[in-house]
């Protein structure tokens, strides 16, 4: 929700006022409200002790709300729009090696694959500067996929001792080359340190802090040019530091062993953005998983 330059709030007024696309004209529609809701499936199989095999595949829904400015210049409001996207994302497979694994200690590398199973040439109707309503393709965020066949390489640490764990893993998204539409999404790498604390066998609370920084798109889709900052793809990337606070129910004996509900509230305490992005807020992720 709501707009940031580098670290910094901006209105939508002044977006439209100092904003340019990358051609250099003026932005006249600026987005100021954005949801996604993914609802992820995975299984997991360890065919050996060393190794876990996965495969998950989610289904997207993204609605995004925009206001209109009136013209080529100023800062008039001429009306607002919603555009709106659904879907199957792209799809992940991994594979987890244990490096080394005792009573207390873990760590294990992970290589994973993306595969571009979701679409990146969406359309829907807008609302131009000149009142008009057509139906383009739409701009990167508003895409379910990459496009792009990419490598997920990472390693994890993690440690128990009495009713403690804690852990940590460094993970990077690195994209193998351009889409059919002519870019590929930024580079990624994420940084992730947790602790958690079990008050009861069957309950634990989580804290989780996570460090984000992605590169800006990379080439251009010819047909995504519309005065809207989501358009340029210097408007994407930076970085970010998210906190958040979980708890896991896990069952334990009878009917209920093996199958855990887990739910996390995640909030982005800093961001810096590059160029002018819609600031990240708040994250709910709610988790069921059975284990054989």
């Amino acid at each position: 929700e709501g707009n940031l330059q580098g670290d910094n709030t901006i209105s939508p007024e002044a977006v439209a006022l100092t904003g340019l696309t990358q051609s250099g004209t003026p932005l006249r529609v600026v987005p100021i409200d954005m949801t996604t809701d993914m609802h992820m499936f995975g299984t997991m199989y360890a065919p050996s002790d060393k190794l876990t095999l996965m495969l998950m595949v989610n289904y997207i829904e993204k609605e995004m709300d925009h206001v209109t400015f009136q013209g080529m210049m100023g800062a008039n409001r001429l009306g607002m729009f919603t555009t709106k996207t659904s879907g199957l994302g792209d799809t992940k497979i991994a594979g987890l090696y244990s490096l080394h694994g005792n009573d207390n200690t873990k760590i294990h590398l992970n290589l994973g694959l993306s595969i571009p199973t979701g679409k990146v040439d969406y359309t829907d109707q807008i609302l131009t500067p000149m009142g008009t309503t057509p139906s383009p393709r739409l701009p990167y965020p508003m895409q379910l996929g990459s496009g792009t066949y990419d490598i997920e390489p990472g390693i994890t640490y993690a440690g128990t001792r009495d009713a403690w764990d804690w852990g940590s893993q460094i993970k990077m998204t690195i994209r193998l080359d351009d889409n059919d539409e002519g870019y590929s999404l930024g580079d990624q790498t994420k940084i992730t340190s947790w602790g958690a604390y079990s008050f009861a066998n069957w309950l634990t609370g989580s804290l989780r802090f996570t460090y984000t920084n992605a590169d800006e798109i990379d080439g251009q889709d010819a047909l995504i040019a519309l005065p809207v900052q989501t358009s340029n793809p210097n408007n994407f990337g930076g970085e970010r530091i998210d906190l958040g606070v979980g708890i896991t129910l896990i069952g334990t004996e009878g009917a209920q062993k093996g199958h855990r509900l887990a739910l996390e509230y995640e909030t982005t305490i800093d961001q810096d953005a590059n160029g002018i992005q819609m600031e990240m807020q708040d994250m709910l992720t709610i988790g069921y998983q059975f284990s054989l």
